[in-house]
């Protein structure tokens, strides 16, 4: 078996992820293909996640790939999370990743039906509610979750999901939405909002796209899906790919047996896997920096991380729930995060103590990130404990 250095890790990650200066991508598409798939919870973190990986962009650019261009659609998918990826992949993501959210979605909210006292029969209930919001939108609509709960009334209904002190109460709509959009069924359409904002206007399948989108059966849509992962994360491990892909352990093992994935030593004492032909590293690359968003598929790629981030960054970086706040990077490795003041400038604050150059160019990274902002302030539910300033015991 071949040995695959934590240092070799890194340096892909710099090369396949667009981050090193002298490997970013050439434009939006080619930069989303080449992660797999981007986060899209806060809407920002597509616009941020592009900015780091391709030169030359600007807001309106990134805008026109995903509302007129529509080279960049939004789907959830793993993990019950909201991704931007190329329309190419959604057949897999449908029929793998996708479907079994949807599936576990339906159910879920079915039961808080049932158990609210709305229908005896609660998959019956939502998929009825589900035909109607379809029949209210027709082949060309596009229209906000408010307004399709005053066309379609029993998406008003509130009902009580969770137990004991995670118990709320909330409309109904959003989560047959949740139902219909993880069935690719209807999609984010245009944002009723700012590029920092997430309102959209809920549009058919086939007025989005073109068409309708087709299927891949689930143990073929799962195999294309880990050969993306794979090329833009590998060498990673089996724990990674599951928890990437939301999936079964045996779904994972079986996607693996299917792309005739490669194991390679890794420094960690585990087996990591690549494609076929992908066992050799990258050539070294001159030391970089980068300035990722709250999100960012680089940092959330694998389970993991240890060969890029300390252990004792991690209540720091990231928030009790796992999910990373903004993060500055020096040579592959997480040394800090990045905030913006009053003004929109964008300023790195290290837990490392990176050096002269690294700070130098760090300072680089948020300089162009402050000009690619334009004054914009951002603001972030996943904001971690460094960037609020809060002192950890």
């Amino acid at each position: 078996m071949l040995r695959f250095t934590d240092a070799q890790r890194r340096t892909r990650l710099a090369v396949r992820h667009g981050l090193h200066p002298d490997h970013r991508y050439p434009d939006p598409v080619r930069a989303t293909r080449a992660m797999t798939a981007l986060h899209a919870t806060e809407p920002a973190t597509v616009h941020l996640s592009l900015h780091a990986r391709v030169d030359g962009l600007d807001i309106d650019g990134i805008e026109a790939e995903l509302n007129s261009r529509r080279t960049i659609v939004k789907q959830l998918a793993m993990r019950r999370t909201l991704f931007g990826i190329t329309p190419d992949l959604l057949p897999a993501v449908l029929g793998s990743a996708s479907a079994r959210v949807a599936a576990a979605e339906l159910r879920r909210l079915a039961a808080d039906v049932e158990r609210a006292g709305i229908a005896p029969d609660g998959v019956a209930w939502v998929e009825q509610v589900a035909a109607a919001v379809l029949a209210e939108l027709g082949e060309d609509g596009a229209v906000e979750t408010a307004a399709l709960r005053e066309r379609v009334p029993a998406l008003a209904r509130r009902i009580v999901f969770g137990s004991g002190k995670w118990a709320q109460e909330a409309p109904v709509a959003p989560r047959v939405l949740t139902v219909l959009g993880a069935r690719g069924l209807v999609f984010r359409g245009r944002n009723a909002g700012t590029w920092r904002t997430s309102r959209p206007r809920w549009t058919p399948a086939r007025a989005w796209l073109g068409t309708e989108p087709s299927r891949l059966e689930e143990a073929e849509g799962y195999a294309e899906l880990v050969r993306h992962w794979l090329w833009t994360f590998g060498p990673g491990t089996e724990t990674d790919l599951v928890w990437w892909l939301g999936s079964t352990r045996s779904a994972a093992r079986r996607a693996l047996a299917d792309v005739a994935a490669v194991p390679v030593a890794l420094d960690s004492g585990e087996v990591g896997w690549v494609l076929p032909g992908e066992e050799e590293p990258e050539p070294e690359v001159s030391p970089w920096a980068a300035l990722l968003p709250a999100l960012d598929p680089t940092t959330m790629g694998w389970k993991q991380r240890d060969f890029y981030l300390a252990p004792g960054h991690v209540p720091y970086l990231f928030d009790r729930a796992g999910n990373a706040g903004t993060t500055a990077w020096w040579n592959g490795h997480i040394v800090g995060c990045w905030v913006q003041g009053p003004d929109a400038a964008v300023r790195v604050v290290c837990r490392d103590r990176p050096g002269a150059r690294a700070r130098a160019a760090l300072e680089r990274e948020a300089d162009r990130l402050t000009a690619f902002l334009g004054g914009q302030v951002l603001a972030s539910v996943y904001a971690s404990p460094q960037m609020r300033g809060e002192k950890l015991r």
